[in-house]
């Protein structure tokens, strides 16, 4: 499986066949590394409503076709404007051609909002995904706190690489992030979340080196590197 990170919450996950991108937070990004037109994916998967993680889904699903997966309601919304959708709910899985995804909980706010309507849309509960890939799991939490049933995703799966936010004011900071990546267990943990925005500016090199004190293994990876798992 190869990982690309496009900086913020943005990730693409590739299996050679299939490819995925959570959070396509890219116009507007200024740390993204990437267009949208060089975007080729199959999958658009969004943890929430807000704009630096709905980002360019309706853009980069129109250019490429693509499903876009969320909660019931942005999926609704987005199935209004003419995108294929698949809309599912915290707790629940399905078997896609590429693999099995699972919504877990995440504790965090979602709306899209309009600012030259003075308008928020509602966009349904936060999420995180739990993604199957070829014989990789992967968690992406989204925006989320720390909360203890991280602890049980932990212990219910072997998680191959988990992405956690680190940026701190809008989502976990580096010490619960921490807590957060030991009850995880998983194979690999990467920060992401952090440095996209002065106010989540963080150390990533020092969150690895937290982790390692800890015996855990972790990676940091800049914003248009490709690593493979």
């Amino acid at each position: 499986m190869e990982i690309t990170y496009h900086s913020h919450s943005c990730v693409q996950l590739t299996d050679g066949e299939h490819s995925l991108i959570i959070d396509p937070f890219i116009t507007g990004n200024p740390k993204a590394q990437v267009k949208i037109e060089d975007i080729k994916v199959q999958y658009v998967l969004l943890t929430h409503g807000h704009g630096d993680h709905f980002g360019d889904a309706i853009e980069i699903a129109r250019r490429n076709n693509a499903t876009i997966i969320a909660n019931h309601e942005i999926a609704t919304y987005l199935g209004w404007q003419g995108l294929t959708v698949h809309g599912m709910n915290t707790g629940g899985s399905y078997n896609f051609e590429f693999g099995k995804v699972k919504l877990t909980q995440a504790f965090h706010s979602s709306g899209l909002i309009l600012d030259e309507e003075q308008k928020i849309v509602y966009m349904g509960m936060p999420i995180g995904f739990l993604i199957t890939l070829g014989n990789k799991t992967v968690y992406h939490p989204g925006d989320t706190a720390l909360f203890g049933d991280m602890k049980m995703i932990g212990e219910l799966n072997t998680i191959d690489v988990a992405f956690l936010p680190i940026g701190d004011y809008f989502t976990m900071g580096h010490e619960d992030a921490l807590i957060a990546a030991q009850w995880i267990n998983a194979k690999m943990t990467i920060p992401i979340h952090y440095n996209t925005f002065p106010l989540i500016e963080q150390d990533a090199d020092q969150f690895i080196l937290d982790l390692e004190n800890k015996g855990l293994k972790g990676k940091k990876v800049n914003p248009g590197e490709k690593i493979e798992m």
